[in-house]
């Protein structure tokens, strides 16, 4: 029999300290262990590993297998019940808290009608006072079986970039569109504005220079040729020398490949090398940081970049977009444990690629304090707002804001927070409320397209819970699989300022199951990266557009900053094995594991907006691990409560365990006579073993994912001698 009835509502005040015990600062980042218990007046409450049914923004519903311990008896009694909560996430700890628990039906197959009324009424009480821990490994794992949409975003563009290949040490260097120049002040050179890099000239003077603070390079058009020179005029030395990187770079100077149009460059550290992967199917080439395969069925060679794959006969092209769910059977064979298993993840079906989308449904969360979330934003002249087609929303152009404009109304996102003001100028206020249903019509062909992976969720006088999901970072599921950028090009804005738009090419963009999406190549050896910074434009680090910190791509795990100085890693990273990616991380410094930057919400320049924790979490009554008690105990949707044993279902009945046993065995033992039989067998009849080994599986996989998660360590970076 199942009981329905009406749960109270939290207190602010115990809504609001749930909450911190998750957002704050300091959060444990202890392995969250299960079953978790929670004490009540009659005795203890056993609440095993929830098993979603839904996720919708930060609400989540599900159910739990559960038991209570009384006090002078000594079985347990075992139930389940179905619930609806909110999450708040942290990414950085990798920790959620289920919290404003509100039970919805309890089920106690073993229990008479006077005692289910007793015992239901008892979890009541005790449920909505308790938050429980649960790692986002095994929250996401448990999404497995929950009902998700999985839906591609058509919108996004595949449409290949140029794809240029060198088999020496090169450097991609990109311009936003054409060169364009500004005036280094006091001095009588200009900078090419539009590029990260510190390209110069001198006023009215054909003859350029790029430095990155170690090697220097001359060309009479900044589309090169480029050519290595040891002779820079002496006060452009000078100043790049005030400001010399300290990022490792190559020992000799690279190769220049100059372009203003997206494009990709492939390096190969000489001929491309072809290996042969265990099964004979595909070949793959091991000197480049680039995932390039061949299908030795077919010829046909393959490349990914940015989370997609494109086909072609020959490197000259043409090359062409396949879908990740259409790619050829033999991708999906890809062994886990070969030099190339971290490919898994961009190829649909494999479990690495549905983890990665499931985990992009989870939302990272916090809650916001009104009184110390500030906005200012600072426009090229008067605010200017341009249109997005098939909606009621402009956006700002002439600044490095994201700013929207919705029936005479303004809107801005801030590292994962909406604001809201009556003017384009301000003063801004944290927003209780958006017009979401118009703003979740932008498209992805405008570069405010991301904003619209940002949510509210409920508010209180003090504070507001938000949360984004990685779309606001540009990374998207598409056919299966993450993908990095919409693929569209934004042309930036020029005027006094320019301001560049995301880019999806010309980042040497790679994605890990470990280590979630990197920047490879020219991102990161030190011919951007360094801090000079002359005002306007890109200034010293290159950072496009003022949204997410300047990162893009970082879905939740990154970015990983690959800097070892070569240029060109070979495989380790982009596509390597779990075992290469450990190794390669843990013994070269170069490589920046910074999970620091994961989370928006915890970065060092937004965390005083945070809530506070330590203040409203200290009165906190939350759940703890349950001892001695093995996580194996599952409810199914029936609400029959089942454990698996030597990877065979028991249900319990009467008091104790039986092992499950298929229908026909069951009505054989059943008598018309005999009532605990016929209950035994009614159970086993009703037993959902499809949804049991769903969640058994799931449950397995999220332990494993939990133990293996990559330490919360930032590695900083060295010199290469």
């Amino acid at each position: 029999m199942r009981h329905q009835f009406e749960n109270r509502k939290l207190s602010w005040f115990s809504r609001l300290a749930i909450t911190f015990a998750i957002c704050g600062l300091t959060a444990s980042a202890h392995a969250i262990d299960w079953p978790q218990e929670v004490t009540a007046d009659e005795g203890t409450i056993i609440v095993y590993q929830p098993q979603p049914e839904s996720l919708d923004g930060n609400v989540l519903k599900g159910r739990a297998a559960m038991s209570l311990e009384l006090k002078g008896r000594e079985e347990p009694i075992f139930g389940a019940l179905w619930f609806e909560s909110r999450i708040d996430t942290d990414r950085d700890t990798g920790v959620a808290l289920i919290r404003d628990l509100k039970v919805t039906n309890v089920r106690w197959p073993e229990s008479r009608d006077a005692d289910e009324q007793r015992f239901t009424v008892m979890v009541e009480a005790a449920m909505p006072g308790n938050g429980f821990e649960i790692s986002m490994e095994r929250l996401t794992a448990s999404l497995e079986s929950a009902q998700t949409e999985q839906k591609s975003l058509e919108d996004l563009k595949s449409d290949p970039p140029d794809i240029l290949f060198r088999d020496v040490l090169a450097v991609l260097l990109f311009y936003d569109g054409e060169p364009r120049y500004s005036e280094v002040e006091g001095s009588d050179y200009e900078r090419v504005l539009n590029t990260p890099f510190v390209i110069v000239r001198k006023q009215r003077s054909s003859e350029h220079w790029l430095s990155s603070g170690k090697f220097w390079y001359q060309a009479n058009d900044p589309l090169g040729p480029w050519t290595p020179t040891n002779l820079p005029p002496r006060d452009l030395a000078e100043m790049v020398k005030a400001a010399e990187s300290s990022e490792p770079q190559p020992d000799a100077p690279p190769a220049i490949v100059a372009v203003n149009k997206p494009t990709e460059l492939v390096v190969t550290q000489g001929r491309p090398d072809w290996q042969s992967l265990a099964g004979g199917d595909l070949l793959y080439v091991q000197n480049t940081e680039t995932p390039w395969l061949r299908e030795l069925a077919t010829n046909n060679m393959y490349i990914l970049l940015s989370g997609r794959w494109y086909r072609s006969k020959s490197q000259d092209g043409p090359w062409t977009f396949v879908r990740a769910d259409e790619l050829p059977a033999s991708f999906a064979n890809i062994p886990p444990e070969s030099d190339i298993g971290g490919l898994r993840a961009s190829v649909a079906g494999t479990e690495e690629a549905e983890e990665a989308m499931l985990d992009a449904q989870i939302p990272q969360t916090t809650a916001i304090r009104r009184d110390e979330a500030t906005l200012t934003v600072e426009y090229d002249g008067a605010p200017k707002f341009e249109d997005i087609p098939g909606t009621k929303v402009a956006y700002a152009v002439n600044t490095g804001a994201q700013v929207l404009e919705i029936d005479d109304r303004f809107y801005a996102v801030d590292n994962g927070v909406w604001f809201t003001s009556t003017a384009a100028t301000g003063p801004w206020a944290v927003a209780d409320s958006i017009p979401a249903e118009e703003i979740g019509k932008i498209p992805p062909s405008s570069p405010v397209y991301n904003t619209t992976y940002v949510h509210i969720y409920e508010s209180t006088p003090e504070v507001v819970y938000v949360g984004y999901t990685p779309g606001y970072l540009w990374s998207f599921p598409y056919y299966g699989v993450p993908v990095y950028g919409t693929g569209w090009y934004y042309p930036p804005y020029y005027g006094r300022y320019y301001y560049p738009r995301p880019p999806t090419w010309g980042l040497h963009v790679g994605y890990n199951p470990w280590t979630g999406w990197n920047f490879g190549m020219s991102w990161s050896n030190g011919f951007f990266s360094f801090g000079i910074s002359w005002g306007g434009g890109y200034g010293g680090a290159y950072r496009p557009w003022g949204c997410c910190g300047g990162w893009y791509g970082g879905g939740y795990r990154g970015p990983v900053v690959i800097n070892t100085g070569d240029i060109n890693i070979g495989n380790n990273v982009n596509i390597g094995n779990r075992t290469k990616v450990k190794n390669r991380i843990d013994r070269d410094s170069n490589i920046n594991l910074d999970r620091s930057r994961s989370n928006l919400y915890n970065r060092p320049e937004n965390r005083s907006r945070n809530a506070d924790r330590a203040t409203a979490a200290r009165d906190l009554k939350q759940a703890r691990p349950a001892a001695s008690r093995e996580n194996n105990v599952f409810a199914d949707r029936n609400g029959n409560v089942a454990r698996q044993v030597d990877n065979q279902w028991e249900t319990r009945q009467n008091g104790q365990w039986n092992r499950e046993q298929p229908a026909s065995a069951a009505q054989d033992r059943a008598s018309p006579g005999d009532r605990d039989n016929a209950r035994q067998a009614a159970a086993s009849r009703n037993l959902d073993r499809s949804s049991l080994n769903r969640a058994s599986r799931a449950r397995n996989a999220g332990a494993s994912r939990q133990s293996a998660r990559p330490q919360n360590t930032r590695v900083p970076a060295r010199r290469r001698r």
